[in-house]
């Protein structure tokens, strides 16, 4: 797995090629509605459905928003990656503009890293990065993440600074750059499942003229409710003009020394796709137990 660090670790890992049967998964057509994969994560066998650059994953039936199950990534305390999942990555057809969705619940007295970053959560990558490069140095990462209890989108390309024409997400400050763009409101502040989704949309470019346009943009939904709105952006220069994004990453991590205590996120019914998705019909929810309660921080 990989640790992610934007603007606090940047980690270097080996570019390997894909397996044939992953490349191949990537180049399949898309779905009906423009969806590129779907994943309930109703069992354990993600590995077998096309996702790599994982070990092991918890799936837990109790508690899931919808389907048998969803994906446990617990936390113990002092520590930065999961214990009970890792991270894990699934190529994607190239495409853009992106659209991501999935579920999240975050456990009873989630607590944050008391920085202005930090957890990193999931990720697109671009057809300029081989598959197993790292995130936190890339040509563009994506980042789609609750920080603080707001929902933040947010894109780095650290590896451009050596590029004819530069970097676009800002300058480097310790080596590190970013553009960040949050929910003006606090939004995750409880224990419940919440439907997040993300749309990221490439500049335009013109090679023959050698320029771009600030077209791109950056919108994130949280219940349905669209909290950001950020066009007029640039993602790329005539350096990249056939970037697309290609490249899934779901990969929580802490920073050293930033996890406040141990504790648990939950994901459910994550879907990629080139269209909008929009948040599932609610399935009908079981009557809970009287005095029932939600699970507390590291319970099922």
């Amino acid at each position: 797995m990989v640790k992610l660090g934007v603007l606090a670790l940047v980690l270097g890992v080996a570019a390997w090629v894909l397996p044939a049967a992953m490349a191949a998964e990537a180049e399949a057509p898309k779905g009906a509605g423009g969806v590129i994969f779907k994943e309930s994560f109703d069992d354990a066998d993600l590995l077998k459905r096309g996702w790599y650059d994982g070990e092991k994953f918890k799936v837990v039936s109790e508690g899931a928003y919808a389907g048998k199950g969803c994906i446990e990534f617990h936390w113990n305390t002092g520590t930065t990656s999961p214990e009970s999942s890792s991270g894990a990555r699934h190529p994607v057809t190239p495409t853009d503009p992106v659209y991501l969705r999935y579920y999240i619940r975050l456990s009873r007295g989630w607590g944050w890293s008391g920085r202005n970053y930090h957890p990193h959560l999931s990720h697109f990558m671009t057809t300029e990065n081989p598959a197993y490069h790292g995130p936190a140095s890339s040509h563009l990462t994506t980042y789609l993440e609750p920080v603080n209890g707001k929902l933040r989108l947010g894109f780095t390309d650290m590896q451009n600074a050596d590029a004819p024409h530069g970097l676009t997400q800002g300058p480097l400050q310790g080596g590190y750059n970013g553009k960040l763009y949050d929910s003006p409101q606090v939004l995750f502040n409880d224990d419940k499942w919440h439907c997040v989704e993300a749309m990221y949309k490439l500049n335009s470019v013109d090679v023959a003229k050698g320029t771009w346009a600030a077209d791109g943009a950056a919108k994130g939904w949280f219940d349905g409710k669209l909290v950001v709105d950020k066009t007029g952006i640039v993602l790329r220069t005539v350096d990249y003009p056939n970037m697309k994004f290609n490249q899934f990453l779901l990969t929580p991590y802490f920073g050293t020394g930033l996890l406040p205590h141990e504790q648990t996120l939950w994901i459910d019914e994550l879907v990629v796709s080139s269209e909008p998705i929009g948040p599932m019909e609610k399935p009908a929810a079981e009557p809970a137990a009287e005095g029932a309660q939600a699970p507390a921080s590291g319970q099922q």
